[in-house]
Formats: C-alpha cells, structure tokens, sequence
C-alpha cells in the first residue's frame, strides 16, 4: 500500500518507449449502433427515454406514456400502454422530473384537448399502441398509433426535431401541441402561441419546476397547410393568430385525403423565437426525413465507434453500447447556433464560438461518465469545464445540479470540483486555471453573498450550513443539520481534490488547509459499531443507531444508510484501513458488506436503494468505488469477482436493465468502464483501478491519434480471474495503472482463469 505511487511511477517509466504509434485511419470500423437498444432502462427505474436525439443534443424528441410519479422522470414507462403524444426535451435517467416541452400528438377524426387517463385513453387525445410496433435506433423512433391508425416517426437534429406522421384513409386529420404538457408540476405556467404563416406556428412555453424559472420557444414548420383553433383550459378562443395564457393547446387541421403524409420541423430555444427558427433553417434545411435520420445514425456512429470490442456475447455488447449510448447524451447543448444562450442571471450572454451546455448531474456523473469522457472525448469535458466556470462567472458559484440556466442545489457536496481536478491532473487544462482554482475554494467556504439564488429554498441546498460548520468546529453536528454524515465525507473528499490542485500550483497553506480539511471523514467513525455515524453537536453519537436504517434524505445519509457511506473515503483508503483496524479487518468488513442480509429498515426507506448485493446498493451512486476497495487490500480475486457478478446480474439487455436511475449517463458509465477491466476509483487522481474485463479485446480509439488496447486471453464467462496482467509487456505489480498510459497507447494484457490468483498484485 505505502509504496503504490513509486510502484506507479517505476512502472510509467519501464513502458515509456514501449508505447505504439499512432493508429491510421484505414481500416475498416464496425457500425456499433446496430447493438443499440434504446429501451433499455424505460422499465424499472432507469427512468431513461426511448426518442430520438444526437450525441449531447438540445432536443430530445420522445414519447411520452405519463407525466407524474417517480417513475415519469423520462416522460416514458415501459409497462405504460397508452402515449400522450411526443416533446422535445427530456431527461434522462434523472429521480427528479422535469422538461417535456412542446408535445406534439397526431390525431384523426374529432380532436380532444384534454391527455386523457391511462385507465380510459378516449377521454382524452392519448392514443394506445403496442410495444411490437415501435422501432428505435440511435437518432430515430417509430410507433403505430392504434386508436388513430397513424404511423409516427420521430428523428432529430442537435437542435431541433423532425415528425413524420403517416395517416390512414378517411376522416379529419390533423396535430394538437399542448403548452400544458409537463413532465413535472408546473408551479409557474405561461404559455404564447404565434401563427406564423398557414403552414407555420411558433410557440412560447415559460414554467417552473425543478428548474424554478424556465424560457423555451419553439418554431415549426410543415409541409402543408393548417388551420388553426386556440384553446385556453379547454375552452376554445376566438383570437385568431396569437394567444396568451397559462393553459394553452392548438388544434391543427390538414387535409391528408391525397398525400396521407405529415412533416413537420421544430427548432427550440432558450432565447427567443428568432433563435428556435435559426436553430431549425440552420439544422435542417429541407423536407428530407431520411436524411436528418441517416445524419443522427452517423453522429452516433462516430460516438460509439471510439471503442471496438471482440468477443463477449451478443447481450453483452447490447448492454456496453447502449451504455457507451446514455454516457453521450448528457450534459445537452444549451447555446444555439448563432452562439447565444441563457445565462444564470436569465441575461443573454453570447458564447463567442464555444458551446454552452445544461443539464450537470454532478453528484452522479463525477464518478464515471466524467472520467469517461477524460478517456474517449477530453476536449469535449474541457468544453463542460468552461461551462461550469461561465456558469460561475454569471452565478456566483459554480454548480452542484444545473439544469437549464437554473441552480437547483440538488444533492450534496460540491463535485463540480472533482470534475476540473480530475480533467486537470490528466493534462486536461484548456480553461482558465487561476479561476477554477478561485471557484473551488468558494465552493468549498460558506458563503450567501453575491450568489444569484433563485429561491431561499436553493440557497440553503446550494449553501448550507453544513459548509460552516465543516470548516469552524472540524465537524457536521448531526442535530444541527440534515444528512450530515454524507455531506461531510462528500466534503473531505472534495477538499482532498482541492488540496491535490492547491499543491500543484505552490499554494502550500491553502495545501495544509484542505489536506486537514480532508481528514475530517475521522470524525466520524465510531470504532464500537466500526460504521461512519452522526455526531451530535455536544459531541455525543446520535442514538439510536441501525446501520440498516434508511429515512429517504431526512437521516445522517443521502439516499443509503451506515452500510453503504461508511466506505466513502476513496482519496484515503489507506487512512480509512488504518482507521477500522488494518488490512485483514478492513476486508472482513468489505466482505460483511457484501455477504450480509440485504434487509433495510424504517417506515420511510430511500427508495433508491436498490440492486443490492448484501447492503452494497449498486443502484445508487455512492456505492459505485466499493467493489475496487479489495484491490488496496492485496486481495483483487474478490474486485474481480464482484465487478463480475454485478455486470452479470444486474446489467440485462431488457427495459428493466438497469438497477437504479441511469442518472445521466453515470449507471452506464461504470458498467463501460468496469466492462473494459477497469474505473475510475478516486477522480483527481489519474489512477485507475483494475476489475473483470468482460470482453476478449477492446480498442480504445484516441483522440490523440493512438490506440489502448485490453486483451483478455482465454476469456469466457466461467474465466473470470485473472491470472497474470501486463502493461506493454512487462507485469504489472499491483491493480493500478495510470491515465498517461492509456494516452501513451499501447497493451494492457490480462491471462484469465476459473480459480482465483491470490496471489496476484500482493
């Protein structure tokens, strides 16, 4: 353990000339979006939606099936039998809801403006439909339309989405948009629609939900004239060419007796009706259905393509490229083409060639998908690195959950932090470094001042006083403030992050300040029980203690309980080995974890604990580190082990594939990462952690014009152990390798087997 770094450092040095040379671009790439399965996670509760996007788009055109309850966060449900119709933005894989703007809904015969029930569709515009009659792809969805005989077909440019609508014979025909539809409760609705021309109309659509102040205008255009009917909760309005209102639907009537055929292109924006319809003429300048489609495949075909995989099975590279598939559809583009966007002050602000993005998980995505992208697209995560300090720049403090130039102060502690570290520590530092650096340390301090909250009730997520109280008394009184426990070790982790970049750039006393800082997870820890606990401001541990017990975010944990934070310390494994006992205690406790009942208690248990092995909760984020802890203990067979029977049982190509809530690309992230034989164990340490590779090879297409390749020799699914590893040749001495030898190309090699190497990395 104590000689990791200088095992590291020798072993960087020994391969230096060993690295390849940069691949060409003459060989043959297969097309992995055809392993794409889209529906994957729209069961359970991944939460995720099936439509048509492009890799980081604005628009995400899909249907939706229901629109409130925790499992509507994607507008759509796999067990759901009926459609509303279909909008254009929605989030993916998200525990909150949110976004479902402008929904557009192809009917015949007498338009309803009201959605309907699922319990009785006919009551409303919502239509039935069978799951055999869907087809999605990356870039495209189709589904037949029972109750109006409408074939729908959906695909979508960055910016704005294309309908295809094919009508069945006989009846009046025609598409209702509903400004209404939400996928949330809209606490603030004001809708504006515009008649354009008779084959154009423009809408407005300002609302507050998680987002509490929202601005999103849209601009279609058809390929045959309308006419047009208003109506404002039901009741139809007089006003010809323009409406005002908070509940506002148009009914849109075609004449389909000749040409059964409807297209229809809809640009949006976050700024104004002149940026939704540039978005459009921009993107899509033709009635070209197929082309646009054949445009989103590409795109999603050079995002995929970045990793080729051999071997494995046919369910297995399903599950790996439609994970690689969610890990590229968030954060979404938030500029327009002309390069304006909303900033966080609501002001229009001009990106001056760079592109603006929305929709930050960062709690989840720190994890992986940001790693992730430091790998496969670093100057895309360079591009989210100068978001984030625009963001800070406009708001006064960088952001913990974005979404749509709002703070929302969702989750804990401040990991837009590990994301610039990790980034930087990988050479990753085309931002403005001296800035990041300022917005870190203000992240880290309590501070109300200068800070554009939308609400008190922001401010105290964005800001609480966990932060001051953290800093002045070394710990987070349990009594004195919600969730302490997980705030705090979410804190010392970031601080450690801060710490590694203070020390890089000189700031010694900041360094001895955050290193402190950073040892506060101690606190803690309660040798009796051996869990991580409240502690009450007298001192005193909060009683009583059930380390199973769960009150969903109103208890010392955030969505999990003892069992699952008291390993949240991935910047000092070695302090936290030190802390429970030593080596052999510290895995008798890892294997307590995973082999213990899975039973949780309390009236009001976190409902994203989920995909438990044991009480590890693989479907929520906090746990993802865990399985790598043995690789620090000299007993790797077991991170092999468990990373395998996690990937196995409880990744599935089904809608019910995911554990938990794909949260934005992270749920996915790992399983990408893991799948390859490796992750992301502490981000802002560029080392990573060795597991289980799932696949015979697989070739990493870097940008910088090299490829790393991972074989895995007598690979099968009974061959899970690995039995030797080497890096360019020579063996590796421990579990660990280094980010610059990913970038320096080359081969790492493992020798599988059906028995355990315990002495492997020891």
């Amino acid at each position: 353990m104590k000689n990791l770094n200088i095992l590291l450092f020798i072993a960087t040095v020994l391969i230096t000339a060993c690295t390849s040379n940069p691949t060409t671009e003459t060989e043959q790439v297969v097309d992995n979006t055809k392993y794409v399965n889209t529906f994957i996670g729209t069961g359970g509760h991944g939460h995720v939606f099936p439509g048509a996007t492009t890799p980081y788009g604005m628009v995400q055109l899909s249907p939706d099936t229901r629109t409130l309850g925790w499992d509507a966060c994607g507008g759509y449900h796999y067990t759901d039998s009926s459609i509303l119709g279909f909008s254009h933005t929605h989030l993916s894989g998200t525990g909150i809801s949110d976004l479902g703007d402008f929904l557009f809904m192809p009917y015949s015969g007498t338009p309803k403006v009201v959605p309907g029930t699922p319990e009785n569709p006919d009551e409303g515009y919502r239509s039935r439909f069978s799951h055999d009659s869907e087809k999605a792809e990356p870039g495209y969805y189709a589904v037949k339309l029972d109750d109006y005989n409408i074939e729908a077909e959906l695909t979508a440019s960055t910016r704005a989405g294309f309908h295809r609508y094919t009508f069945g014979d006989g009846e009046q025909t025609g598409i209702i948009i509903d400004l209404a539809h939400t996928i949330y409760p809209d606490k603030n609705p004001n809708h504006e629609f515009r008649i354009i021309s008779d084959t154009e109309i423009a809408g407005y659509k300002g609302s507050g939900g998680w987002a509490e102040e929202q601005h999103t205008w849209f601009h279609a255009k058809f390929n045959k004239p309308f006419t047009c009917v208003f109506y404002d909760n039901g009741k139809e309005l007089e006003t010809a060419n323009t409406a005002k209102s908070n509940h506002l639907v148009a009914v849109l009537t075609f004449d389909t007796k000749d040409e059964k055929e409807i297209l229809a292109k809809v640009g949006i924006s976050h700024v104004d009706y002149g940026g939704a319809l540039n978005n459009l003429e921009s993107e899509i300048k033709d009635w070209n259905f197929e082309a646009v489609k054949e445009s989103a495949s590409r795109l999603w075909a050079n995002e995929l393509n970045q990793i080729q995989t051999q071997g494995g099975s046919d369910n297995e590279k399903a599950i790996f490229y439609t994970a690689l598939y969610h890990t590229a559809i968030s954060p979404y583009t938030f500029s327009d083409v002309d390069g304006r966007y909303r900033g966080m002050d609501q002001k229009i602000h001009n990106a001056n060639g760079e592109v603006i993005y929305t929709v930050f998980s960062l709690w989840d995505t720190f994890r992986g998908n940001h790693p992730l992208k430091t790998i496969v697209d670093p100057e895309r995560d360079n591009e989210f690195i100068n978001t984030l300090l625009t963001k800070y720049d406009q708001g006064g403090a960088l952001p913990m959950w974005e979404l749509v130039g709002n703070y929302t102060g969702c989750m804990i502690g401040y990991h837009s932090i590990p994301v610039i570290v990790d980034a930087y520590f990988k050479g990753i530092n085309d931002f403005d470094v001296d800035k990041a650096y300022k917005a870190m340390v203000e992240a880290a301090n309590y501070n109300t001042e200068g800070i554009l909250f939308p609400s008190e009730n922001v401010q105290q997520k964005l800001m609480p006083k966990s932060k001051l109280y953290n800093d002045q008394r070394g710990y987070v009184p349990a009594d004195l403030e919600n969730q302490s426990v997980s705030k705090a070790l979410e804190y010392a982790y970031n601080d450690w992050c801060i710490a590694q970049m203070a020390k890089d750039l000189g700031k010694t006393e900041d360094y001895n300040r955050f290193m402190k800082r950073s040892k506060h997870y101690t606190e803690y820890y309660d040798k009796e029980t051996g869990f991580m606990r409240g502690k009450n401001e007298d001192g005193k541990w909060r009683e009583p203690f059930d380390p199973r017990h769960s009150r969903h975010r109103q208890d010392d944990y955030t969505e999990g309980n003892a069992f699952q934070w008291s390993w949240f310390v991935p910047h000092d494994v070695e302090g936290l080995v030190d802390l429970v006992g030593g080596e052999e205690t510290f895995a008798e406790k890892l294997d307590t974890l995973f082999s213990t009942s899975s039973e949780l208690t309390g009236e009001e248990v976190s409902s994203d604990i989920t995909g438990l092995i044991g009480q590890y909760a693989h479907g929520n984020e906090p746990s993802h580190h865990i399985t790598h802890m043995y690789n620090f203990v000299g007993q790797s067979w077991k991170t092999q082990e468990l990373t395998d029977e996690i990937m196995s049982n409880l990744y599935f190509n089904d809608p019910n594939g995911l554990a938990g809530n794909e949260d934005c690309g992270q749920m996915s992230a790992w399983y990408v990462l893991n799948a390859m034989g490796f992750y992301s164990f502490n981000p802002g340490e560029p080392v990573y952690s060795i597991g289980r590779p799932i696949f015979d090879q697989v070739e990493i297409k870097l940008p910088n014009g090299r490829t790393f390749t991972v074989i895995a020799k007598n690979n099968s699914a009974e061959n899970r152990y690995i039995q030797s590893a080497k890096l360019n040749g020579e063996n590796l001495a421990n579990a660990f390798f280094l980010h610059e030898d990913i970038l320096a190309g080359g081969t790492l090699e493992f020798e599988m087997g059906a028995t355990a190497n315990k002495g492997l990395f020891n």
